[in-house]
């Protein structure tokens, strides 16, 4: 019996129309656009405005488009697993939610949360349904309403993040393209540095806890940074090393979008050269767990049939991981 993999057969995104430029930001906290580009590389965001508007919103338009271009109605889905940490509300979850408002009526799904590394676990574990024999057509997003987790007066964070979707249609494969190895981590020791601290059972809201504005990101940006370095970087090499991958063997690096310096960092450790480096962080600073599948939808025209990728992520937690992926989109 040949192996089976979970093969990534289609491409979809979605970020908002309204613009959220470094400009903008000057006249709302004590910052400016250089100082923003030279630490961040970040020139503007996209933001979800409007009454209502929830992260269901980012997921619904994305995995339309997804559908369009594979030329499949959503009611073929079988699973939908969305990556986020800005749920429309704790429960129904917004896989839940999505499938309604794309009128999905076949499909079961649930959200996982990972923050920034949440595709990466999503999209293992779809992977792992898919390489189950019991399921043909998984969808896995990352999205993200980030903005309303942001204290906009708040100059060291809210520079930093923007709203948007991608996802991936997965489907069985038994050439050998696909989802063929992650390494995923975390320490939860590393929480007390990026978290958002009230909203949960720990502490439900209260008036004090939105007065203390305790419902917004908050994050300790000098460890979280030397973790981040490390950790992404080191778990792709660990990637490539396990199975037995060059620099030159790699098409691509699909970083998670936080930091260029990040980035920059991760590719040097995997020998790779800027060229091999997906990067669109300029264009939507860090849409959490949506950054890694935006790239994708990107710069998909780039890729081609049997490129090796690497896919990797660092977040909140800590979380951290690196997947290895056989291009099979002509």
């Amino acid at each position: 019996m040949q192996k089976i993999t979970a093969a990534i057969t289609s491409v979809g995104g979605y970020v908002p129309e309204d613009l959220l430029t470094n400009e903008d930001l000057e006249k709302m906290v004590e910052t400016n656009d250089e100082w923003i580009r030279t630490r961040t590389g970040i020139v503007e965001r996209h933001i979800l405005r409007g009454e209502g508007k929830a992260t269901s919103d980012l997921v619904v338009p994305a995995v339309r488009d997804l559908c369009a271009k594979r030329g499949i109605d959503p009611n073929e889905i079988e699973c939908l697993i969305v990556a986020t940490v800005t749920p429309d509300m704790l429960f129904p979850n917004t896989a839940n939610v999505s499938c309604d408002k794309l009128g999905i009526k076949n499909a079961w799904g649930f959200d996982i949360l990972a923050a920034c590394s949440g595709f990466l676990y999503a999209l293992t574990t779809g992977a792992s349904l898919i390489e189950s024999g019991r399921y043909k057509k998984v969808v896995v997003v990352g999205a993200d309403k980030m903005s309303s987790i942001v204290d906009y007066t708040d100059r060291t964070t809210c520079i930093l993040f923007g709203d948007g979707a991608g996802a991936v249609l997965l489907e069985p494969n038994t050439e050998g393209f696909g989802v063929l190895d992650s390494i995923l981590k975390s320490d939860g020791s590393g929480g007390k540095y990026l978290h958002m601290k009230a909203g949960g059972s720990l502490n439900p809201p209260s008036a004090e806890t939105v007065a203390r504005k305790e419902h917004f990101i908050y994050q300790d940006g000098q460890p979280v940074f030397k973790f981040a370095v490390t950790g992404m970087a080191d778990v792709s090499y660990e990637l490539m090393e396990k199975n037995h991958l060059k620099s030159e063997d790699i098409a691509w690096l699909v970083p998670h979008q936080a930091n260029k310096r990040i980035i920059d960092a991760t590719a040097r450790r995997m020998g790779l050269s800027d060229e091999k480096v997906m990067l669109n962080i300029q264009r939507y600073g860090n849409t959490t767990a949506a950054t890694i599948p935006l790239c994708l939808w990107d710069f998909q025209s780039k890729l081609k049939k049997g490129d090796n990728i690497v896919l990797a992520a660092f977040g909140g937690g800590f979380t951290w991981g690196a997947t290895w992926v056989k291009w099979f989109i002509n």
